[in-house]
């Protein structure tokens, strides 16, 4: 039986006890990433994806359509 998956809130998302937050959490090789409003919907990625991607976006490289 595998240990139940610890979420961790994001520092960026503010404090106190809001829903509206950003949570992650590390699964084997992978990372996951959800919005507290939707606890069952979360994005599975792995960690090379994952920096790739944020760093397209902190660069202002990902195209607007």
């Amino acid at each position: 039986m595998s240990a139940p998956i610890q979420w961790q809130k994001s520092t960026f998302s503010g404090g106190g006890s809001s829903e509206d937050c950003v949570e992650l959490a590390t699964a084997d090789t992978a990372i996951r990433l959800r919005e507290s409003e939707r606890p069952t919907a979360f994005l599975t990625a792995a960690p090379a994806s994952l920096r790739a991607l944020l760093s397209t976006l902190k660069a202002g490289r990902l195209a607007s359509r």
